[in-house]
């Protein structure tokens, strides 16, 4: 099973959002964004993609914090996977421990808000943060990511 993630997109449409990004889509069995999308349309189509997941972030608008919840668990394989941006905002320090009390009993925790792609291992839990799709300050480059699900979970995050 083949998870593409995504946060941070700060973007209208999925048309201004990379080929490569727009490719991967479209061959996911899921696709799991962890907020800051900020437009509605970019929304409105991945929710047309298979298996959408999301949750929203602090810049989205109440249009989508409405529609979207800021924390989820999700069933990924025989996986639990948690998504949180987090939508209060906040400073990045410290955001990990912060993200993780919010969830018990999972075998990943894909996040946002820092724009920084980060994969760290924390007491057997996957903490996943797949930077900015977009580049967006002060991300250092398009990233997103890439859960594979077999007998493990394994994530990578890749530059466009």
């Amino acid at each position: 099973m083949k998870v593409v993630v995504l946060s941070d997109s700060h973007t209208d449409s999925i048309d201004e959002l990379p080929k490569r990004i727009v490719d991967e889509l479209s061959g996911a069995d899921m696709v799991i964004h962890a907020g800051d999308y900020t437009g509605e349309s970019l929304l409105g189509k991945l929710q047309k993609l298979r298996n959408f997941k999301g949750v929203h972030g602090n810049l989205d608008p109440p249009t989508i914090k409405r529609e979207l919840p800021a924390l989820e668990t999700v069933a990924v394989g025989g996986f639990r996977v948690g998504i949180n941006h987090p939508s209060e905002g906040g400073s990045p320090l410290g955001i990990e421990e912060r993200i993780g009390a919010r969830f018990q009993r999972v075998d990943a925790i894909v996040f946002g808000h820092t724009h920084k792609a980060k994969k760290e291992y924390r007491g057997g839990v996957l903490y996943f943060n797949p930077g900015s799709v977009t580049g967006t300050f002060p991300a250092s480059g398009r990233t997103f990511g890439i859960i594979t699900v077999g007998k493990e979970l394994a994530g990578e995050i890749l530059k466009v």
